[in-house]
């Protein structure tokens, strides 16, 4: 279903027009609102109990499985992508000679942990090139098919981040098990923006930063462990995730054993106070609107944009192939130029290498698509 334009619901000037939900989304008036309170309510500790340490980040658990077709004992709260990255190198070991598969220009996060890790088992990184015509996919399962190399661990995105290219991550999890590679995403530019059924994936650990397309705050994301991993070695140590932590008054009676599911590789001070529940609001509004309808809804709005962007000259990445959200196009050495004119005009975006990157959101209305023509036709 094509949902209306939700400008309304944002702060965002009329002279604004953002089209960068892959760099950070903001926050709705109603989380700014939930934010002032929670930070308030910080100001006022004797009013925060040892029973409020808990429901907020099973709130966070509950919404987050709900979306992505898991249960909530198998999410984990952290407070970045490379937390959970780096997790999931402490529990997967890289067999000796083997290799970590990854593409090219991947977002750094889900790449120096599997640097150092491939380097000490004394095997490397393999990177996939970019294809010509930006099928991912094909890319991959031809890597992955290959008899002269080993693979320990296969480490991707569903989305490319700087051209929105998508990766069809259900064949490649088939691939995986075929060759006995481990699968690690980074789904940051995903979750939120399209469906994605993480059970039928079936991936070792996902890791999934809120504060782009699940309209979180900066520095609270979750991680998705399979549980045929949750018996593993959390990063830290930390007291919420052990179990009869709830008692505040028997805490000093140490246990070996951890909360169930997920949590024991929990961050310390998960409960974030003021961050909480400024997430759930955001996993809130997505549920509302739904994801499938957000996922249609940008779908029909970067068709649009890239017919404008055709007739100004500039190429996008096929539609075959490309995510719902995400529009890549060609600028070449035009690029520079047309970011100062976008901006100039009050168009927001990101330039990556040789493409721009656009990213609507619901907030996106006529007017800004207008906005976005006359600045393209400008150069």
């Amino acid at each position: 279903m094509i949902l209306p334009s939700q400008r309304h619901l944002f702060d965002i000037p009329r002279d604004v027009c953002y089209l960068n939900a892959a760099y950070m989304t903001p926050l709705t008036k109603a989380q700014q609102k939930i934010g002032a309170a929670a930070t308030a309510q910080n100001g006022r500790p004797w009013e925060v109990f040892p029973e409020d340490f808990n429901p907020t980040s099973d709130r966070i658990r509950q919404h987050a499985a709900q979306m992505f077709s898991v249960g909530a004992d198998d999410i984990a709260i952290i407070p970045a992508v490379s937390y959970g990255i780096a997790t999931a190198g402490k529990n997967l070991k890289i067999r000796t000679g083997s290799h970590v598969l990854v593409i090219e220009d991947q977002f750094p996060s889900n790449i120096y942990e599997w640097k150092e890790n491939a380097d000490a088992a004394g095997g490397a990184i393999i990177t996939v090139p970019t294809p010509k015509n930006h099928d991912w996919t094909n890319a991959i399962l031809e890597a992955l098919e290959r008899t002269d190399v080993e693979y320990s661990v296969v480490a991707l995105p569903q989305v490319h981040w700087s051209s929105g290219a998508l990766i069809d991550l259900l064949e490649v999890s088939k691939a995986c098990k075929r060759v006995g590679a481990a699968l690690v995403l980074d789904l940051t530019q995903s979750a939120g923006a399209m469906p994605t059924d993480i059970a039928e994936i079936d991936p070792d650990y996902a890791v999934f930063g809120t504060y782009k397309w699940l309209m979180g705050p900066y520095s609270l994301c979750f991680m998705y462990v399979a549980p045929r991993h949750q018996g593993g070695q959390p990063l830290e140590q930390n007291w919420l995730a052990r179990r009869d932590s709830e008692d505040f008054a028997g805490l000093v009676n140490y246990k070996d054993e951890y909360q169930p599911g997920a949590r024991r590789f929990d961050m310390g001070e998960r409960s974030n106070f003021i961050l909480s529940p400024i997430c759930v609001e955001g996993l809130r509004q997505l549920e509302e609107w739904g994801v499938g309808n957000i996922a249609d809804t940008l779908k029909a709005l970067n068709a649009r944009l890239c017919d404008t962007a055709a007739e100004s000259g500039f190429e996008a990445v096929p539609e075959k192939y490309r995510s719902p959200h995400m529009l890549g196009l060609y600028v070449g050495a035009k690029g520079r130029e047309l970011l100062t004119n976008l901006k100039e005009a009050g168009v927001f975006a990101s330039l990556r290498g040789d493409m721009l990157r656009v990213a609507p959101h619901l907030w996106i209305d006529d007017q800004d698509m207008d906005v976005f023509e006359a600045a393209l036709k400008s150069v």
